[in-house]
């Protein structure tokens, strides 16, 4: 049996492409790996505050120097990089917003890059900790970006998941949302097929 980790960051709960391919991933996966415990953190609904002093506070400070808004903090990151950790296989789902990934979802990442948890400093430079896991990530579109300048968010995520140790990672991408009618339907259609491949 496998964990699947599930991170939902559109700011949209109606007509959001990117939590339907989402919904369609949850199927797909679950008529293909029946046994699998399949979770999901909504951030949009529970969404994670932005990197701030309390957190470093509780990241770097002795355990005895810690405020109550530290210690809070540092529980909630905590619970955040326990989930990342337990999974086996993490879902990020991602509407383009200016070019690259929701702020929500930067502010989940900034909770869980942790060194010496999910990745460490080597006299060779740093080292993910996170090796065995897959990603999967769905985004969302209105233009077409992939393997243009003007995307932001797989070289980032790219990098952001080999610099915890997570190689394996495949993009599906829905594009061109916004450009047409025809434009849409076959963004999401051909998204939907290599999403059912990849499940």
């Amino acid at each position: 049996m496998s964990r699947v980790l599930i991170i939902e960051s559109s700011a949209r709960q109606q007509d959001s492409v990117s939590r339907q391919l989402t919904r369609d991933f949850i199927q797909h996966w679950q008529a293909a790996h029946p046994a699998d415990q399949i979770s999901v953190r909504d951030l949009a609904v529970n969404p994670v505050p932005h990197l701030d002093a309390n957190l470093l506070g509780g990241w770097m400070k002795p355990e005895e120097q810690r405020s109550a808004a530290e210690l809070d903090a540092l529980a909630r990151s905590n619970e955040l990089t326990d989930e990342l950790l337990a999974a086996d296989v993490l879902v990020m789902a991602a509407p383009m917003y200016n070019f690259t990934i929701p702020s929500t979802l930067k502010a989940w990442l900034d909770h869980v890059l942790r060194a010496g948890i999910t990745f460490k400093y080597t006299p060779t430079g740093p080292q993910g900790l996170l090796t065995g896991k897959r990603a999967i990530v769905l985004t969302a579109r209105g233009g077409i970006h992939a393997g243009a300048t003007s995307d932001h968010q797989e070289p980032y995520l790219r990098q952001v998941m080999a610099f915890i140790g997570i190689h394996d990672v495949d993009f599906i991408h829905a594009e061109g949302l916004n450009m047409s009618n025809e434009f849409h339907e076959k963004g999401v259609n051909q998204a939907k097929a290599k999403l059912a491949a990849v499940a």
